[in-house]
């Protein structure tokens, strides 16, 4: 008889779901569930294609949000419908399944049911709220468990690849051109009618032109074309920005300042360069393989620094497993710079920062700083360099290089911003040469 009861509340259940999906109410809330998660993946997908970082990061945090809202309320109607059911059957005296538990005095057979209010496994006390607590967490455990199972299989197969290629680590050589503009004038008589057919004479005015000679590839290592050992014909320089929780770290993101830049390393050293920045959250650095990791990210802001314990033993592999290189920028903020060096203090906390001369390896090539270009001394007016075995694992710029990137350059003077251009290619090339000879070193090893 038991078995008979229980094959008839499954199909009494089935009958039920059936009924309540036919109410036009639940169809249209269902329509609406699908249709918020094809809307989410449609603007991912758009964003990512008309180039909208930031609008692409915020989609995939709101989108992540209301999945896990909507999921949550669907988990809370489907609770109440099924302790409703198991109410009505309770209360008509149809039995549920028995289980091994000795029934209790003065109690009904207690089900095993999850979605009946009564089972065993609920307690005696307070059943209601213990089954809404235990469906609560074991949603919202199986929601970031699918969470983080997704976002590490789509990580798997991320790979940075540098731009194949050599060359050598050299100082570009600057020369200066003179050239001769010749600007005609006309003599006219004061009382003559105008004539244009007067012979000219001509003007000569000498301007002096900085012109780049690249007389030697710009890389590292005897392949053919500018790049780098270890690179592949697919490879190509990229420019990663890294996400954080706590500030801005967003701050003149994507076109206008990181593409500048971006452009302007291709133009100035040959090398193959990517069509766009990126961004990467500290813990999917995880995702980059030892040996397909970035050579270097771009962290900037002018507000708060706020990392996990893991995210800064993530860091920390980057740094030091994995052979990365952090180019911190101060975006705005006297506040900023103690964040940033406090972040570095957790990060690796056996190393201290130290100024990083005009004459060191990074403000040499492949161009030659003869001061350190800023937009504003918010952090100072020296560079400041975290080293590790001699090599530099932090390059900090203490004043808003960002901002000289841009498209307006932040109205300062054309030195200025050139110097800032000329920074910015040598700290990504250091990062890259670095790089390419870790992997030549560890190729030789194997």
């Amino acid at each position: 008889m038991t078995e008979i009861a229980h094959n008839q509340t499954v199909s009494d259940g089935r009958q039920e779901v059936r009924a309540q999906l036919r109410r036009p109410g639940v169809r249209l809330c269902l329509s609406l569930s699908v249709g918020f998660l094809v809307v989410w993946q449609v603007c991912q997908f758009l964003f990512g294609w008309v180039d909208w970082p930031v609008m692409r990061t915020w989609a995939a945090r709101l989108g992540t949000s209301g999945a896990f809202i909507i999921g949550l309320l669907w988990v809370i109607w489907v609770l109440e419908k099924g302790a409703h059911f198991f109410q009505r059957r309770w209360v008509a005296g149809l039995p549920d399944r028995p289980v091994w538990r000795p029934k209790p005095k003065n109690e009904a057979i207690p089900g095993s049911h999850p979605l009946d209010p009564r089972a065993w496994y609920y307690g005696r006390k307070n059943q209601r709220l213990n089954q809404s607590v235990a469906m609560l967490s074991t949603y919202t455990a199986t929601f970031f468990l699918l969470f983080l199972l997704l976002t590490r299989i789509g990580g798997c197969s991320e790979a940075y690849e540098m731009p194949a290629g050599g060359g050598q680590q050299m100082t570009i050589a600057q020369t200066v051109r003179v050239q001769k503009i010749i600007r005609k004038k006309f003599i006219v008589s004061s009382f003559s009618p105008i004539s244009f057919k007067v012979p000219p004479i001509d003007e000569v005015k000498l301007q002096l032109m900085e012109i780049t000679e690249h007389a030697y590839k710009v890389g590292y290592g005897e392949g053919k074309g500018a790049g780098f050992a270890g690179g592949t014909n697919s490879g190509m320089v990229r420019f990663i920005r890294l996400e954080y929780a706590g500030g801005d770290w967003d701050q003149d993101f994507g076109i206008g300042a990181d593409v500048n830049m971006l452009i302007e390393y291709g133009v100035r050293t040959q090398q193959k360069v990517a069509k766009r920045t990126e961004s990467r959250t500290i813990a999917q650095l995880k995702n980059f393989p030892i040996e397909k990791s970035p050579p270097m990210v771009y962290l900037t802001g002018q507000k708060s620094i706020s990392l996990s314990d893991n995210e800064v033993r993530i860091l920390r592999e980057y740094l030091l497993d994995k052979h990365g290189m952090i180019f911190g920028d101060n975006g705005g903020s006297a506040g900023f710079h103690n964040q940033f060096v406090g972040m570095m203090r957790r990060v690796l906390p056996n190393v201290r920062p130290s100024r990083v001369p005009l004459d060191d390896q990074i403000h040499r090539v492949p161009f030659q700083i003869p001061f350190l270009p800023y937009v504003a001394p918010h952090g100072g007016k020296d560079a400041l360099g975290w080293r590790v075995d001699g090599r530099l694992v932090c390059y900090y710029h203490p004043g808003d290089i960002g901002d000289a990137w841009t498209d307006d350059h932040s109205g300062v003077a054309p030195e200025i911003y050139e110097a800032c251009y000329q920074l910015g290619t040598n700290v990504i090339f250091y990062a890259h040469a670095e790089y390419s000879k870790w992997l030549e070193s560890r190729q030789k090893r194997k």
